[in-house]
């Protein structure tokens, strides 16, 4: 395992990523498979909110994930200043950074890798959920994960693990343009971006724009470390 974590193993057919990212951009688009995928999504904006508090200097009380897909995650300090701002802008610009990162590691064969940290990352945000639907959203995903990691071959290994990251950058995103479709009909009051315009006195759509940015440029640059290159894909 210790030579597998450390090692690289094979990338899948180009055939395979370009299935995985086709995939992914399903579960994205469809409404019925979105609503169930974006648990996910939500595990990691609020991993991110948890993790940026903790690094800041914060108080971490907990977090907690809710059936409609939503979450909150409650931390204690000053209630302006970086740290404050810093973890308010971390939810939603975290889903697309994980999975820019996750190409990055792809990219470098790291597949194994980027499986188990994956299962870490998922470890530390059981420990700070407190609340049951969210405990068991955070433990079902991390038994897909593991037993994926675990049990099956390098081949589906891979095809996992491309089509975790496709399904982070494209799904980065959606959330963005639910957010403001919300804000412009007067549905999200304490959301991030009115948070941030609270905390700044930088208008609300501003920090829109800013997540929105991010997840574009997260999926440019995700999707050209993931995309094979020419000469690995001579009949296409």
């Amino acid at each position: 395992m210790f030579d597998r974590l450390t090692g690289t193993q094979q990338a899948p057919p180009w055939w395979l990523v370009a299935l995985a990212a086709l995939v992914a951009l399903a579960a994205v688009a469809h409404g019925p498979t979105w609503r169930l995928a974006r648990n996910v999504v939500t595990i990691a904006h609020e991993g991110g909110h948890a993790l940026v508090a903790l690094v800041t200097g914060r108080k971490l009380d907990g977090i907690k994930l809710h059936s409609d897909t939503s979450g909150v995650t409650v931390s204690r300090g000053k209630p302006h200043g970086p740290g404050m701002v810093f973890t308010a802008m971390a939810g939603y610009i975290t889903p697309p950074l994980l999975g820019l990162l996750f190409a990055a590691l792809l990219a470098g064969g790291r597949i194994t890798l980027m499986l188990w940290f994956s299962l870490l990352l998922l470890a530390g945000t059981l420990v700070m959920i407190r609340n049951a639907y969210g405990a068991l959203s955070v433990i079902l995903t991390g038994a897909v994960v593991f037993g994926v990691s675990w049990f099956a071959g390098e081949t589906v290994q891979a095809v996992f693990g491309y089509l975790a990251a496709w399904f982070l950058l494209l799904a980065g995103t959606r959330p963005v343009v639910e957010l403001q479709r919300m804000r412009t009909r007067r549905m999200a009051p304490s959301s991030d971006a009115d948070q941030l315009a609270h905390l700044t006195g930088v208008p609300g759509m501003f920090w829109v724009t800013v997540f929105g940015l991010v997840a574009l440029l997260s999926l440019v640059a995700g999707g050209a470390l993931l995309i094979p290159d020419g000469a690995s894909t001579p009949h296409l």
